[in-house]
């Protein structure tokens, strides 16, 4: 885990980003999507119980192989498990919060959502198809901006990872030539590009190079200052990332209706919906081998809920409704038991 980095994507300081490692009173491991406000909240908890949580952001795949091996108490992953696959392994999921993944450049002159694209356009340019930046599909969408006759080049996550899932799935919905050739996954087979770990890495890259796309949630992008681009979204309309557009695009979400609240928000419909938004999910056992451990996790998520929604929207992430948050609650009590008896009880 690159400390420096990783502190400076969430706000925090160096020191303070240790110390909740070194705690390790909750152990921790996955999506690099969420870190920026688990980092957040974990530095909250801390202060106000004592109790920390080491949380290792190592992409979604790494989490879910972490969680199934039992070497953490939970796992973190923005591409959902599906019902089958959380019976086979014994485990309970349930999304945090929501974000949105942007599209980021590095371009002389243009400044961030001074740029639009479209979901077609973004697939050809992925796939190799469109390959300077004063592409007549890009001018077309753009007829005012300064676009330089410039190799683009394109940077994608080289780790499984939950970004890439929601990421090519969103591609896939708008581009039948990408769902054909490329599909939708947590690692796929890229035509064009260099890959980077994590959303940092993909940031970090971006960041240092002239000329390049990539993409990653959104908070990165605020973070490190990237430069992001609008999209034109289902209903033809051109929107900015913002909490408000991710909520948008949530609002109709009906969690209940798929296993492990597994909802994809990938390319919904609305006026001031974002295309590429998504949620990141928690995987843990429901026959928990430290049920104390369990208990503790649970008790942290459990905090966030009831306290964590300003930080959340701090860092352009949305929190997750009430009511599903209820529904969570009692999933909890319901499902994650040892010896028949629940870990979870509820905080007063």
């Amino acid at each position: 885990m690159k400390l420096h980095t990783l502190a400076a994507a969430a706000g925090l300081a160096l020191g303070t980003l240790a110390g909740v490692a070194q705690a390790a009173d909750i152990s921790g491991a996955g999506a690099t999507f969420p870190y920026p406000i688990y980092a957040k909240w974990a530095d909250a908890y801390k202060k106000e119980t004592g109790n920390g949580l080491n949380y290792q952001s190592i992409g979604s795949g790494g989490g879910i192989k972490q969680i199934k091996a039992k070497t953490v108490t939970f796992g973190a992953t923005d591409a959902p498990l599906k019902g089958e696959d959380l019976d086979e392994a014994g485990l309970a999921q349930f999304p945090t919060v929501m974000g949105g993944i942007v599209p980021v450049v590095n371009l002389k002159g243009v400044e961030p959502g001074e740029l639009v694209l479209d979901g077609d356009t973004v697939a050809k340019i992925f796939m190799g198809e469109i390959t300077s930046w004063d592409d007549a599909a890009i001018k077309k969408l753009n007829p005012d901006a300064q676009l330089p006759s410039q190799a683009i080049a394109v940077v994608h996550r080289s780790d499984g990872s939950g970004t890439t899932f929601n990421f090519t799935y969103y591609l896939a919905e708008v581009s039948p030539e990408w769902k054909e050739k490329v599909g939708s996954a947590t690692a796929v087979e890229w035509p064009v590009g260099i890959g980077a770990k994590g959303n940092e890495g993909v940031s970090n890259n971006v960041g240092q190079t002239d000329g390049s796309i990539g993409y990653v949630e959104y908070a990165y992008a605020k973070q490190n200052k990237l430069i992001y681009a609008d999209l034109i979204n289902k209903d033809g309309q051109k929107v900015e990332p913002t909490a408000e557009s991710f909520s948008a695009a949530a609002a109709n979400a009906d969690w209940k209706s798929v296993p492990g609240y597994g909802v994809i928000l990938a390319n919904q419909p609305g006026a001031t919906s974002w295309p590429m938004t998504a949620a990141t999910f928690i995987l843990i056992h429901k026959d928990p081998k430290d049920p104390a451990a369990a208990a503790e996790a649970l008790k942290f998520f459990d905090w966030a809920y009831a306290k964590g929604d300003e930080m959340a929207l701090e860092l352009d992430y949305v929190p997750m409704p009430d009511n599903v948050v209820e529904s969570i609650r009692a999933m909890w009590a319901e499902q994650i038991q040892a010896n028949g008896k629940p870990v979870y009880t509820a905080q007063k």
